[in-house]
């Protein structure tokens, strides 16, 4: 496909961790060749935000420097609000796919439910847009090792492929997860479905210094790699690949609808 063809592809980039944030950069970087890339991101971090949306207050929508000389749009909005925004007329055009991430962590198994970078995935699917999240294991990664830029390479394949290809079904995207790899070692893929739970819950309580109790929600990495069965991302990512799992918006039972019909009448409170 010649330079111009691609310039005329507009892609949509998001995250939850806040416009400033280094996977957003860096994933921005690898997706400028495939086209003209556009940022509306959070002006903070919104991580765990899941579908939120605000309708209860107007929202802001900054245009600010990128470290790599471009602009983005920083907005006061969750990161479905920011997909919202684009979509509703701040974007010239619709864009040909919207990329979430690169999310400082994993979002897998039934956890992905909370997530702010996959909701924005959502938002884009939910209205006919491909969509893709992407998120990469900053946890196993050392503090001097953070380079999402194999993360980004990455993406910059599977969007090239996907734009080449026709469109997801309707009401699909793609929730991607990326290990960590020192030492160059190749990334290699696997089709999965979700995982099982991917983190504990805990709860830690305290006094702050007026004496008045805290309790802090928090949680840690599970390490079963066989949470939820073969196949799953979970296991995927412990063994070092690289997971995509398609995720339906459609979350009806359907195997069970015909077995529930009987509860119609049983149930039926009609007056």
């Amino acid at each position: 496909m010649n330079s111009e063809a691609k310039q005329e592809r507009l892609i949509l980039i998001t995250n939850d961790d806040g416009i400033t944030a280094p996977g957003l950069l860096a994933l921005k970087r690898g997706l400028n060749s495939l086209g003209r890339t556009e940022v509306y991101a959070p002006d903070r971090n919104w991580s765990a935000a899941s579908r939120t949306r605000t309708f209860h207050k107007p929202l802001r929508v900054d245009p600010v420097p990128l470290l790599d000389g471009s602009v983005g749009y920083a907005t006061s909005g969750t990161p479905s609000d920011c997909v919202s925004l684009a979509l509703l007329g701040l974007l010239d055009r619709r864009p040909d796919l919207i990329v979430s991430g690169i999310n400082a962590g994993l979002n897998l198994g039934r956890d992905v439910s909370y997530s702010g970078t996959v909701a924005a995935a959502m938002e884009g699917a939910r209205s006919g847009v491909p969509a893709v999240a992407v998120s990469y294991d900053t946890l196993q990664a050392p503090s001097d090792d953070l380079d999402y830029d194999r993360a980004a390479d990455f993406l910059r394949r599977l969007a090239g492929f996907l734009l080449d290809r026709p469109p997801l079904p309707p009401g699909i995207l793609l929730n991607v997860n990326v290990p960590y790899s020192p030492g160059g070692r190749i990334l290699r893929t696997r089709l999965t479905r979700l995982g099982g739970e991917a983190y504990s819950n805990y709860l830690v309580t305290g006094k702050d210094p007026h004496g008045r109790e805290y309790y802090w929600i928090t949680g840690d990495p599970l390490t079963d790699a066989s949470a939820g069965g073969r196949g799953t991302d979970i296991e995927a990512i412990a063994e070092g690949y690289v997971s995509i799992t398609p995720i339906h918006l459609d979350m009806t039972e359907h195997a069970l609808l015909t077995e529930l019909r009987s509860w119609e009448q049983e149930l039926d409170l009609a007056v």
